[in-house]
């Protein structure tokens, strides 16, 4: 089952390399690995989109247009604009300390070694940046490399790491369990995953006075037109909530992560996760990243700075930020599925760095670990989003995620 818009069709890709992609995206779904899936991309004022398969691997209604996906980290480049408004708009400042509105972050400890006791610290040289919470510096994060070491354990055990989870902790009780564990490196000193996107969200919230979502559905959502994007679904619209699995690492037996009716999602989270909280749709997200394309515009409205966007979008680590960033996307191909191996990160997002794949140098966007993707390109005017709702525990959504870029671009008509 599949649904095809097409519109200008001389105008931006091919139709043999449209066909390919639809050929490939289908390939996937028809192994039986992938139930469904929706993809929508644009360039130069064409817009393609493919519905296919269903809701559950065992059937159901259709995979549509307006299928609502939980994003997982491609969360992460939309919340960061949160914070380019308060940049914008002279309310934070880049090397603010946080701990003027997040006084759980003052004084910190950091641990001698990542691998050490939680007890074994030495004082921070320096107090903690916004710029650190902008770039994934601040000193704690998820690291898949140190899994089982006292620090990991206990992000995980105390409720730290959160993804729409009801059972999570509300902001100021979240911002005292993270206040309460050392920082596994100096501040400022390696990019770490995750985290420092949920501090974002709660930092956002105690500038502007307002819950983190509501700060966002009035300067972003609501501006964009993102109308079904939220930290959860509500009950009129939780039909169009696909079931979510994690495959079983061995069997590929497909094992519910979350259904969509009384699920994680179907109710407003104590949480709202700026890491990975949020919820979307193909058109929701093409807006956001082709007001990105456009300098910060949306129909003749400025919703962000030309200089903003700017920032958000190139790379703005060091080389020695970076290093633990590249090690970890290569040296670790297989527990990521070749995903991360970009070169750069901006604010919130991957940034290309170097000729990888078919991708261009300043490619951005980012994957979510439920099977979903989003990036765009300025050298090309081009965007794209792939949605499903299989987690990445098998390389299977990976390996779409891949292809589904390869046959994107191969459909460049010039």
């Amino acid at each position: 089952m599949s649904t095809t818009t097409l519109i200008n069709q001389h105008d931006g890709f091919s139709e043999t390399g449209l066909a390919r992609l639809h050929d490939v995206l289908a390939r996937h779904v028809d192994s039986g690995k992938i139930p469904g899936l929706v993809a929508l991309v644009s360039r130069g004022g064409q817009t393609h989109v493919e519905a296919i398969g269903t809701m559950r691997h065992d059937g159901g209604a259709p995979m549509r247009r307006d299928t609502i996906f939980r994003m997982a980290s491609t969360s992460k480049p939309v919340t960061m604009a949160a914070a380019m408004v308060l940049l914008d708009e002279c309310r934070i400042r880049l090397d603010d300390l946080v701990e003027t509105w997040l006084p759980e972050l003052a004084d910190r400890q950091v641990l001698k070694q990542i691998d050490g006791p939680l007890e074994d610290t030495v004082p921070a040289r320096r107090p903690i940046t916004v710029r650190d919470v902008l770039t994934s510096t601040f000193g704690l994060g998820v690291d898949l490399t140190s899994m089982g070491t006292p620090i990991m354990d206990a992000i995980f055990e105390r409720g730290v790491f959160s993804q729409g989870a009801q059972e999570a902790p509300g902001p100021d009780e979240w911002m005292r369990r993270l206040g309460i564990l050392p920082l596994m490196h100096q501040p400022g000193r390696r990019w770490q995953y995750h985290l420092s996107n949920d501090v974002l969200g709660v930092l956002v919230a105690r500038v502007t006075g307002q819950p983190f979502e509501t700060f966002l559905r009035e300067r972003i959502f609501d501006p964009l037109g993102m109308k079904d994007t939220g930290f959860h679904v509500p009950a009129d619209k939780i039909d169009r909530l696909p079931t979510s699995y994690v495959p079983d690492p061995q069997t590929g037996e497909f094992t519910v992560w979350d259904e969509a009716a009384g699920g994680r999602y179907s109710q407003p989270p104590t949480f709202q996760s700026g890491g990975g909280g949020l919820v979307s749709t193909v058109d929701d997200y093409h807006a956001y990243f082709q007001m990105l394309l456009n300098g910060g515009t949306h129909a003749g409205e400025r919703i962000l700075s030309r200089p903003a966007v700017e920032l958000m979008t190139t790379n703005c680590l060091t080389p020695e930020q970076n290093a633990a960033r590249n090690a970890m996307a290569r040296d670790n191909v297989h527990i990521s599925f070749g995903q991360g191996q970009h070169g750069g990160w901006g604010y919130g997002m991957a940034v290309r760095t170097y000729r990888g794949d078919y991708a261009p140098i300043g490619q951005f966007g980012w994957d979510g670990g439920t099977g979903t993707t989003t990036y765009a390109d300025r050298h090309n005017q081009l965007t794209g989003t792939l949605l499903t709702q299989i987690g990445m525990s098998t390389p299977d959504s990976a390996r779409l995620i891949h292809d589904f870029w390869t046959t994107l671009y191969q459909a460049i008509d010039n």
